[in-house]
């Protein structure tokens, strides 16, 4: 798994941090072998078509968010049904990809990684308004209290927790008490505070072809 992440960043050329803090630390793959895999790898990377780059920010994104193909169209074509309804369909996106609770758990600094926050959701680490959820696409929303189960909080992932959460910065849609670790959400994400890697306009077009 973790080899096949970093073959996503070459593939792309550009760091998709999908490995937590290895992706900080020297020992980033991108860094050392900055070239995509393959045969071919250490030719120059030609002029894309717009297609290709079209695909290429669509790859971006996907696995940005950890997705299958299937899951991360589903979210596509769901804002693009309501296109006329949405004032901004980029930030619609975004907004309900970053509203999925293992993104939530991620920033919120319980995960490392949006792999690792996935892992824990399906785990059944959380609740939700007292309530264990165990569904990763689970969509939060406004006022939702997020709390981890008590009998989780012993496990060895949340050994640090404390440590991390000091010098972690916490979304402003998110509220989180760093002591009791309970965390509520305040309001909602957008595009403009995401920032994702990936040009969002142009994976609309890649959909709609």
């Amino acid at each position: 798994m973790q080899k096949e992440q970093c073959r996503v960043c070459r593939r792309v050329g550009q760091k998709l941090f999908l490995k937590g803090d290895r992706c900080f630390s020297p020992k980033c793959a991108l860094l050392k072998r900055a070239f995509p895999p393959g045969p071919e790898s250490k030719k120059k990377r030609s002029a894309a078509s717009g297609y290709k780059i079209a695909l290429i920010e669509k790859q971006k994104l996907k696995n940005w968010y950890g997705l299958r193909e299937y899951q991360f169209k589903a979210y596509v074509k769901g804002v693009l049904a309501e296109r006329g309804k949405i004032d901004d369909i980029a930030n619609e996106l975004i907004k309900r990809l970053e509203l999925r609770l293992d993104s939530t758990i991620f920033h919120m600094g319980f995960a490392k990684s949006r792999v690792t926050a996935r892992q824990l959701v399906n785990h059944g680490f959380f609740l939700i308004n007292k309530k264990a959820i165990d569904i990763p696409s689970f969509a939060v929303k406004k006022d939702d209290v997020i709390t981890i189960k008590e009998s989780k909080k012993g496990k060895g992932i949340f050994k640090d927790i404390a440590t991390q959460l000091k010098t972690r910065a916490i979304p402003t849609w998110i509220e989180l008490n760093k002591e009791t670790l309970v965390g509520k959400m305040k309001g909602e994400p957008t595009l403009a505070e995401i920032l994702p890697p990936a040009e969002v306009s142009v994976i609309f077009e890649y959909y709609s072809r």
